[in-house]
């Protein structure tokens, strides 16, 4: 379903919305608007759908980066926060980099300006503005059947590359990655006609493997290379190009992550040089070490590019590359296969299991297992009644972990293919988030207590919250079949059911599950949780083990608001783990790069504040990409005289900021901001108590 254009009932405006995502970005107007529709062939980039009305202004509900452009795509000005730029008479075309990516072509003059809240675009006079907006969303164009050889299989992912709405280096934008086909099994091999491996001159020799090949899966999607069976992993390219990929140290795995990481962080240096013509701080460290000005690197092919970039030691560029978003270890189990499109789509590092990685570790509790628990009591050291085994994946210094295959992993997030289907499958909305609440224990109430202070809150965004209390069990059925974007359950859960107050609910007796994603905050919810997965959720947040009130309350709470701000299922946990307010027994299930809300910033991201001596006081800024704003997304903070992009990924950089400047930063939107080790929240944080 394409974006919409809806006139505002609330405002004189109008409101573009993304019903795939769930996406919503109201922009203000000068008088009442009639938008109309237009044609979407008019704004150089590529748009799902236009329209246009006239106004002499437009206000955005809060500062976006706008690139402005003439309208044959050439770089005039960028924009962010603190800007004010004029333009003569002339012809114009805005990308504003919002939640749903939005392009303005307006004819006269402008005026753009903007203060560290609010950004305005004034025309001068009534003037005709046309709108044209592109989701993020994307869908697999085709399916791939491959048989379980991995001839077949190296073929059905050879087909990747097809995805790709460019090769040239602007491919490292999220949004010119289109989602690689799907892949089922069946008895012969079959490619359709209008997916054939695009024409890169790059291809990766392996061994014919599915470890191996499930490896370089997500390589062979950035690089729109072909697996070709050999005696020995290799990359080669038509010119002549070998570059081995058994490194002496780096292993097989390690060197294809190395091309994998060090590509990225080139081409986002080189297209500096194309449409994004922006200061780049991994471009100043980066452009000494290449023997080629950048543009003409920019000017080369892709196989040429590859091999200028594989030129440069990685050692000499390690400290520079992102943080990887996720890494994922795969089974060498044939099913597997289906789930490797998603994977590539998430750019994700892909491992095999070690055989060390296996365990039986029961995950620990925090607080004594005497305290009010969340399910039945059960003695230390009492068996699970699961039959797979706990499983660690791979360890790798990215910021999310998960794995796929069976087993029960520990501090990772257990991907089931069924969630992306459901992912693709989800139902389109025009309306806000609906957050639904269920609490089947009153001493347990504290955690959803002020209900709009965990969910809401957000100008630019509709919560519709219901909160239900003490259901039975056909009540909570119902509530499971009613469509709901999160289910935050609090309550206890008992042999693999729902405690209700007349009895115990199983979801497997539930054909069809109507909730996107959830967090079941109750002793060993993982049964729970997996079978709503396979009944049509998308994913959620489950338990392994029993938890205290206590904590749960804690982690029940912050989880909610950092969904709120636009963080992942996957990133929430993570941050939370990472404070320790959590151990193992917390895990995600599903697909969980899901968002419930959109991040005002793009990128969500958590701060670390520490004072620096002299008033003044260090900013550091860890960012979690999205699979919108992914890997190869720009991030900038909106800090007076910050005028420098990073790649988003783990930590971008520590400021110096006055306590003036970090005041108005911290009050921009409510951020997770750790102090002493402890997370607090922006809007809370009184810096002369630091």
């Amino acid at each position: 379903m394409k974006p919409i254009f809806r006139p505002s009932s609330e405002f004189d405006g109008i409101t573009v919305v993304d019903p795939i995502h769930r996406r919503q970005f109201p922009i203000r107007t000068s008088d009442a608007v009639d938008p109309r529709p237009s044609d979407v062939d008019q704004f150089y980039f590529p748009v799902d759908n236009a329209t246009e009305f006239t106004t002499d202004t437009l206000v955005l509900p809060y500062v976006v980066i706008t690139h402005v452009r003439t309208v044959d795509g050439t770089f005039l000005t960028k924009a962010e926060d603190f800007s004010y730029e004029q333009f003569p008479e002339g012809e114009y075309l805005l990308e504003l980099n919002a939640p749903i990516r939005i392009y303005l072509r307006v004819s006269g003059a402008l005026t753009l300006a903007s203060s560290a809240e609010h950004m305005a675009f004034d025309f001068d006079t009534e003037t005709r503005v046309r709108m044209g907006a592109r989701s993020y969303h994307e869908q697999p164009a085709a399916t791939v059947t491959t048989t379980s050889s991995p001839r077949d299989v190296m073929a059905a992912v050879s087909t990747f590359g097809s995805a790709l709405k460019t090769l040239s280096c602007e491919r490292s934008l999220p949004s010119l990655r289109g989602h690689p086909p799907r892949i089922e099994l069946g008895d012969e091999l079959h490619v359709p006609a209008e997916i054939a491996p695009p024409e890169t001159g790059v291809r990766i020799e392996l061994p014919p493997e599915l470890p191996m090949i499930y490896s370089a899966s997500t390589l062979a999607y950035y690089l729109g290379g072909t697996l070709v069976p050999g005696d020995d992993p290799r990359l080669v390219t038509d010119r002549g190009f070998v570059h081995p990929l058994d490194h002496p140290e780096r292993g097989y795995e390690g060197e294809i992550e190395r091309i994998l990481r060090q590509s990225l962080l080139f081409d986002c240096v080189t297209r500096t040089e194309g449409l994004y013509q922006i200061p780049l701080h991994e471009r100043r460290a980066i452009e000494p070490l290449l023997d080629i000005p950048l543009d003409e690197l920019y000017e080369l092919d892709l196989a040429e590019q590859v091999e200028t970039y594989l030129d440069v030691p990685f050692d000499a560029v390690r400290e520079h590359v992102p943080t990887w978003l996720l890494s994922t270890t795969v089974t060498d189990d044939i099913t597997n296969v289906g789930a490797i499109p998603y994977l590539a789509n998430n750019l994700s590092l892909v491992t095999t299991p070690r055989e060390h990685n296996r365990h039986e570790p029961v995950p620990e509790t925090p607080d004594p297992i005497d305290s009010f628990l969340r399910g039945a009591e059960v003695r230390r050291g009492e068996q699970r009644a699961e039959s797979d085994p706990y499983v660690a994946p791979t360890v790798t210094d990215s910021l999310e972990h998960a794995w796929l295959g069976r087993g029960m992993p520990i501090g990772a997030n257990k991907l089931i293919e069924r969630a992306f289907e459901n992912r693709l499958e989800r139902s389109s909305s025009t309306e806000g988030i609906d957050i639904t609440v269920v609490c089947n224990e009153p001493e347990m109430s504290p955690e959803y207590d002020a209900g709009d202070a965990l969910y809401g809150k957000r100008d630019e965004l509709a919560f519709d919250i219901d909160v239900h209390r003490n259901l039975s069990v056909d009540e909570l059925a119902s509530v499971l079949t009613t469509p709901t974007d999160f289910l935050h359950y609090i309550g206890h859960i008992e042999d693999g059911h729902f405690i209700c107050r007349d009895g115990k609910l199983d979801v497997e007796s539930i054909d069809d599950v109507a909730v996107d994603t959830f967090l079941l905050n109750g002793c060993r919810s993982y049964e729970q949780g997996i079978a709503l997965v396979d009944s049509g959720s998308i994913g959620g947040v489950v338990t392994y083990s029993e938890i205290t009130n206590k904590s749960a309350i804690e982690i029940g709470r912050t989880i909610a608001h950092l969904l709120n701000r636009g963080f992942s299922l996957r990133s929430a946990l993570t941050v939370v783990r990472e404070q320790q307010m959590v151990g193992n027994q917390y895990i995600t299930v599903g697909d969980g790069s899901i968002e419930i809300a959109q991040s005002e910033s793009g990128t969500p991201f958590v701060c670390h504040l520490g004072r620096a001596g002299d008033g003044r006081y260090e900013l550091g800024i860890t960012t979690y990409p999205t699979i919108e704003s992914g890997m190869g997304a720009l991030f900038t903070p909106f800090i007076s005289d910050i005028e420098t992009y990073f790649l988003s990924g783990g930590e971008v950089s520590t400021f110096s900021v006055d306590e003036e400047t970090l005041i108005r930063f911290l009050r921009l939107e409510r951020i997770p901001v750790i102090v002493d080790g402890d997370l607090s929240w922006s809007t809370e944080v009184n810096p002369e108590l630091l």
